[in-house]
């Protein structure tokens, strides 16, 4: 459970100076979120707080909320999903997965309380009701998956034959629309906006093209911010939804590495960039003693860095499903929070597999953005990994390992990756230009966008967001 202390607050959460608040945190941890509340309140208005502390007791009130939001199902709204492939489930079958860790819930002011995608998410996690909802729904290949394995063969074979590291470019066309709620700001308020700006300087994505902006002022943020964004601002009017609206246009490149174990060189370990990308990284990177178990289990007595990054690599996409996940925000520690759960979504995934990286002498950083594959376009995450000799190659854990009987082609995702990768983000939890005001919605990712008004920020219950996709180039 999340610590409250005194610190200082950073956007990627907290860096831990010493406890102070531990009534709050007992009570949070009993899952007494309204009482912790009322006592986060007056904490605030009796006692002597440096303006952090104050700013992080207010986080964490609001965090409780967050985790309101996230958890918002009942037990009646779990049997209704789970009854259409388990005609006869009970509460007592809800029990039995709940204690196996296939059904998120929470004990929240007495309540049982299931997060918001428990339901579903069960048919992702467990193995068993996975095949019941495929006996009842019948099987369906995933049509990503299908897209993929026919990409790859034709994405590999035109590197080998070409000697191009960087083949099959597509031109995308975007349009991104972000829509506050009319009327969450009273009337004549100005809404800042930040949206997600693609990165240059990255080879697979090139000629980065601004189109159009719903404001005669902007500010694209330089290229120096990791998570990059294009902020403007609109004045709210009364019983309209406000409208943030940017068109973009990008030329992307698949990126093909064959690694070759045998040719990767050791490093210099004294080297800025080594020191950076293993260390340990607080909240969301730290060496746990779980962490060093697991690696111990999957690593064993391999030195060579691909190879551990591949053992690593296939361990998660056996042992760890995707499945819909809470909000970054709420989560403490997210890499431990996939190792104790067994399952993440994509940002999720690949934290694990960083720390794992970075605990094994592995330099790895994160990278996310948008995936923008024909028929499936959403926010995503990955990363890369350091191999000299090689230098930095792309790594997607949450697609993980490829249906195909070659080697090569089944590990595309350990050191290649398809031109369908927006990359907005070469890091996470970094801080915006301009600043952003109060706490952001997401803490760690940035895909979506932030809003916030002079009364503090808009959480994304507030607001929608629609990415439309244009492929100007013939699909690949």
């Amino acid at each position: 459970m999340k610590t409250i202390t005194l610190m200082i607050f950073m956007l990627s959460g907290l860096i831990i100076a010493q406890t102070k608040f531990d009534d709050i945190n007992e009570l949070v941890k009993a899952g007494e979120f309204r009482k912790a509340a009322q006592l986060i309140d007056e904490k605030i208005n009796s006692m002597y707080l440096s303006h952090d502390e104050v700013f992080q007791l207010e986080f964490e009130k609001e965090r409780l909320e967050r985790i309101r939001k996230d958890f918002n199902k009942t037990t009646d709204d779990i049997l209704k999903y789970v009854r259409k492939y388990y005609p006869n489930a009970n509460e007592k079958d809800l029990e039995k997965w709940e204690q196996d860790g296939s059904l998120e819930y929470k004990i929240i002011d007495g309540r049982k309380c299931y997060f918001a995608r428990a339901a579903s998410n069960l048919f992702r996690i467990n193995e068993e009701a996975k095949k019941q909802k495929e006996f009842v729904d019948g099987y369906k290949k995933d049509a990503l998956n299908e897209f993929l394995e026919s990409y790859i063969p034709k994405a590999m074979d035109e590197s080998a034959n070409s000697q191009e590291r960087l083949v099959k470019p597509v031109t995308l066309k975007l349009n991104y629309k972000v829509t506050l709620d009319a009327n969450a700001v009273p009337h004549g308020e100005i809404v800042r906006c930040w949206l997600p700006f693609p990165r240059e300087g990255q080879d697979r994505q090139q000629n980065i093209k601004l189109l159009a902006v719903n404001s005669d002022e902007y500010v694209i943020a330089s290229n120096d911010n990791l998570q990059r964004t294009i902020y403007f601002e609109k004045v709210a009017q009364k019983d309209q939804p406000t409208i943030f609206n940017i068109a973009l246009e990008v030329t992307s490149f698949a990126e093909v590495n064959f690694i070759e174990p045998q040719l990767i060189k050791p490093y210099n370990k004294n080297s800025g960039l080594f020191k950076r990308y293993t260390a340990e990284r607080p909240p969301h990177i730290v060496f746990t003693d779980k962490i060093k178990k697991l690696s111990e289990e999957i690593v064993g007595n391999e030195t060579n860095p691909y190879l551990i990054a591949k053992k690593i690599f296939t361990w998660i996409s056996t042992n760890i499903p995707w499945a819909g996940a809470r909000e970054y925000s709420t989560i403490e520690n997210i890499s431990d929070y996939c190792l104790t759960r067994k399952h993440g979504d994509c940002g999720i995934k690949t934290l694990l597999f960083m720390t794992l990286c970075r605990y094994n002498g592995i330099p790895a950083k994160w990278q996310s953005g948008w995936m923008l594959h024909p028929g499936e376009v959403n926010l995503h995450d990955w990363c890369e990994i350091y191999l000299e000799g090689y230098e930095w190659i792309p790594v997607d854990q949450s697609f993980g390992l490829v249906d195909s009987e070659q080697e090569d082609e089944k590990y595309f995702f350990l050191g290649s990756i398809d031109p369908y990768h927006l990359i907005v983000n070469d890091d996470y939890s970094t801080p915006f230009f301009p600043a952003k005001i109060f706490p952001r919605s997401e803490t760690v990712d940035f895909q979506r966008g932030e809003l916030e008004w002079r009364g503090g920020n808009l959480y994304f219950d507030k607001w929608d967001y629609h990415m439309d996709v244009e492929y100007l180039e013939p699909k690949q």
